[in-house]
Order: structure tokens, then sequence, then C-alpha cells
């Protein structure tokens, strides 16, 4: 019997397990672990969309909140000048605070330097008494436009007679005051347009 037999065969067996390992073993450890890391990518995936799906339901639950937000803006900061609107505010306000002379004279919208909104710098004059001047002010400053005061002056208000100014207790108020609108352009919808201003009393 050839006593090299049990060596060829064990190198053999040893060839064959190598084999084994190189053409089974190996491809299928990268198989798993190409498997794992599909899995651990499926598993981020999932944690992301999750996230976004309650992200989701947030805004969804959120939305009739954020929709009156959008209106309250909108009517603080028209997308169009809308005058006749604001004089209509104004002479509103000068009703119910009983001044005795109101005028209003808006001047053209003035975009700003980032191109995201317009100015609208108007004059306001009222007169009256105290009391009346002081209302006028408050209904000014919560009027549902925007509006900001960037000039006031409060003076006597005098009757001509003869020639003879006679003192009365009613003041004037003029102020100067900027409304607001989206539109930068005072394109269609804007009032006044492009170089024109309009002045309304009463």
């Amino acid at each position: 019997m050839n006593k090299r037999a049990p060596i060829i065969a064990g190198v053999v067996a040893v060839i064959v397990a190598l084999l084994a390992v190189f053409l089974v073993v190996l491809p299928k450890m990268d198989e798993v672990s190409t498997k794992e890391d599909e899995l651990h990518a499926a598993e981020d995936q999932e944690f992301t969309l999750a996230a976004q799906l309650s992200a989701l339901e947030d805004a969804q639950a959120a939305a009739p909140e954020t929709e009156q937000e959008i209106a309250a803006i909108d009517v603080a900061i028209p997308p169009v000048a809308d005058l006749p609107s604001l004089f209509r505010l104004l002479q509103g306000a000068a009703d119910r605070s009983a001044v005795d002379f109101f005028s209003f004279t808006p001047g053209t919208p003035v975009p700003n330097a980032a191109g995201s909104f317009s100015t609208i710098a108007s004059q306001v004059t009222v007169s009256g008494g105290y009391f009346a001047i002081d209302e006028f002010l408050f209904l000014l400053e919560t009027l549902p436009r925007a509006a900001k005061v960037t000039t006031l002056a409060v003076t006597p208000s005098g009757a001509a007679t003869g020639g003879t100014t006679i003192s009365t207790s009613n003041l004037q108020l003029q102020v100067t005051v900027e409304f607001y609108t989206t539109d930068v352009s005072a394109g269609p919808g804007s009032i006044p347009g492009p170089g024109e201003t309009t002045g309304t009393g009463a």
C-alpha cells in the first residue's frame, strides 16, 4: 500500500476545502454583508420616512391655524395697494372717533431695497377735541392694515374771524403713516399706479 496516499488525500481535502471557502463561503459572506448593509439602509430610510410622516401630520394638524395666519398677513400687508379699502378703514376710524375733519393723502408705492414689499407713505390729517384725537390715534394703531407712524404733530386748531385768529379747544393732528403691500411693481391692481399719486379729503 502506498504510504503517501493519506498525505495526497489530505492535500486534496485541503485544496477542496480551500476551493469551497473561496468559491462558496466567501461569496456567501459577501452576500450576507451586502444584505446587512441593505438592511441598515432600509432601517435608516424607514426612520427618515417616519420622521417626515410625523412632520407632515403635524403640518396637516396645524393647517387651519396656518391658513388663518396667512389670511391675517394678507389683510395686514395685501398683495395690492388697494387704496379705496384703506381709505374706508381710515374713514371708519374717523367716524368712530367723532373727529371734526379728516383728510387722507396716499403716496405712490415704493419698493424696498430688497424688492420684497412696497411702502406707501401717506399723510393723514384730522382735527377735533382731545379725546376724539386720542381715540383716532388708538384706532389707527389697531387697524387691520399694518401701519407705522413715522411723524406726528399736534397743534391747536384756530378759527379766523375778521382777520383775528380765535383760539378754540380743538386740536389738529398731522401724521405721516407708512402702509405696506407685497406688490413691488405697482402693477395691475395697484392704486395708484407708477408715477401717480391720489389725494382724498373729507
